[in-house]
């Protein structure tokens, strides 16, 4: 077991670059989502030390672009999905204060649109993914309340089969797996406490992260603005 471990983490920070960013393979295709996903299976294995967590952060911070949110590489357009990544790993990292969060919450409350559902960059058609990778940066910085939870919601709704089930990206869609793990997620962010919680960096059950003993400053952070605003 203590080999595999071994072998797993050598493999993922073998992948780490000079600039501190991440290939995907090795075909060399450098992407913020590759910083992320190791970052955060890294961590998960107690193992951000075999990388250099602060050139990974220097990598992400130049990722971010005018408007606060962040590209897929240093110049790249804006992405709400890249966003995430970047959010997510600098959460794990705890480097959050890079991240500009009112610009970069504004244009995430920017993605929502008249149909209630949100966007991954502007002028593009609203998709349940997005209620994922959006919100999920929004609940990070503690800023959910910036969008019309009860819009967002309708759409998500909207997007499912009532008859087989799941979710769709959008309405009259077919449903997938993808969108049904992004549609549920949403929803419990958006309040719903029927289903699971869910931790807005690692996109896994708060209670297992719980049980490993993951830092999860975030929410905590979340909690103590919950208790101090009642």
């Amino acid at each position: 077991m203590q080999r595999t471990l071994f072998l797993d983490c050598s493999r993922v920070s073998g992948l780490q670059k000079e600039d501190g960013s991440f290939q995907g393979d090795e075909w060399g295709e450098v992407d913020t989502r590759f910083s992320y996903c190791a970052v955060s299976c890294l961590s998960l294995l107690g193992r951000l030390d075999a990388i250099d967590t602060a050139k990974a952060t220097e990598f992400l911070v130049r990722c971010r672009n005018f408007d606060g949110a962040f590209g897929c590489v240093p110049d790249a357009e804006s992405h709400a999905g890249q966003t995430f990544c970047c959010v997510g790993a600098l959460a794990i990292l705890n480097a959050l204060e890079h991240v500009d969060a009112p610009l970069l919450c504004w244009w995430l409350a920017e993605r929502q649109v008249k149909a209630g559902g949100l966007n991954g960059r502007p002028e593009k058609l609203p998709d349940v993914c997005y209620s994922w990778w959006v919100l999920s940066a929004l609940r990070i910085l503690h800023r959910v309340e910036w969008i019309d939870k009860k819009a967002l919601s309708s759409f998500i709704l909207r997007c499912q089969d009532p008859d087989k089930g799941g979710f769709a990206d959008r309405p009259g869609d077919m449903v997938d797996i993808f969108h049904t793990f992004f549609g549920l997620a949403g929803l419990r962010f958006l309040g719903d406490t029927s289903l699971a919680d869910v931790d807005p960096a690692y996109a896994l059950p708060v209670p297992t992260l719980r049980r490993m003993n993951i830092a999860l400053p975030w929410l905590d952070e979340e909690a103590r603005l919950a208790a101090t605003s009642t």
